[in-house]
């Protein structure tokens, strides 16, 4: 089993104008790790989110989306209101306003958490949100740090969304702490410039090596696809082609999921089998992630592959 924590919420996406070219918006089920759960429910996976969700209608739409995505909704349901993004789009390009104060998203309990640990874990995956700051953010990293003690690797994607980080000192202590705890890390080129704004991006990506304990460490690069680094080498994949670009909302959390999912499904969720992940297995696994975010780049929001549409895709 594989645990996600992190936020969820609902994406208030731009959408075209009515007649009288006014903003008109699409609402759809968001958040990075409530994305990459969705994700990996779509491709078979069994996967818990652990992170309250609204009762609201709003919370609905949350719980509903997840459900039929094949997720076990392993946090429990309350009466705060859902957290909201509001999604503007310049080419296909996301940009984001956040609304998260005192919402249910951000309602976590250690004891909670703690329960929901268990002897089948494989994995524990979180990021995004919900580690940029307040008590929830504490928790989250507290919670990420000890849970190798039940087995299972753990899993970071710090998805950086430099507007809503009000103290940069703060938010790099809780990651730098994080990153020294762990097995699997996966990052874009824009975090990766944020962290260090003054190097170019190898001489940024070889810091960050130092300052990481995983095993496994994957740069996503847009356009120009991915970089991966273990102890047995690095692979190098450009990006899969999108042949009718709608937007990139969800693309990171879709490769996110991918790549996870390839990963148990290769058996290689282990710290010392992600050091020494050989080149064909981590080949396969990357083109995989890749082409399942080429595919939600041809639609519209986060709308990741089912694993008969991956594998559809990957054997043409």
């Amino acid at each position: 089993m594989i645990l996600v924590g992190g936020e969820n919420l609902v994406d208030l996406i731009q959408s075209k104008g009515g007649s009288d070219g006014g903003l008109s918006f699409d609402a759809a089920a968001g958040g990075s790790p409530y994305n990459c759960a969705m994700a990996m429910g779509r491709q078979g996976v069994d996967v818990s989110y652990a992170t309250p969700i609204s009762t609201d209608a709003l919370g609905d739409i949350l719980a509903n989306t997840l459900v039929d995505s094949g997720v076990k909704l392993a946090g429990p349901r309350v009466k705060h209101p859902t957290s909201l993004a509001v999604v503007m789009l310049n080419d296909g390009q996301p940009s984001y306003q956040f609304y998260r104060d005192n919402t249910a998203e951000r309602l976590i309990e250690a004891s909670a958490l703690a329960d929901l640990m268990s002897e089948d874990l494989e994995a524990f995956h979180v990021g995004s949100l919900g580690i940029i700051e307040g008590a929830d953010a504490d928790l989250w990293a507290d919670f990420f740090c000890q849970a190798n003690r039940h087995g299972g690797i753990r899993s970071l994607d710090p998805n950086v969304r430099a507007m809503l980080i009000h103290d940069r000192d703060a938010y790099l202590e809780r990651l730098w702490r994080m990153l020294a705890n762990t097995d699997l890390l996966k990052l874009s080129d824009e975090d990766l410039e944020w962290i260090y704004p003054d190097k170019s991006l190898d001489d940024a990506l070889t810091e960050l090596l130092k300052h990481t304990s995983a095993k496994l460490t994957v740069l996503t690069m847009g356009a120009e696809g991915c970089r991966a680094i273990s102890k047995a080498g690095e692979v190098t994949l450009p990006a899969s082609p999108v042949a009718n670009l709608q937007d990139t909302v969800g693309a990171g959390d879709t490769f996110m999921a991918t790549l996870l999912a390839g990963l148990r499904d290769r058996n290689l969720l282990a710290t010392v089998k992600l050091e020494a992940i050989a080149d064909d297995d981590l080949q396969a696994i990357l083109t995989a992630a890749l082409t399942a975010a080429a595919i939600n780049c041809e639609r519209k929001g986060c709308n990741p592959p089912t694993s008969q549409e991956l594998d559809a895709a990957l054997a043409s």
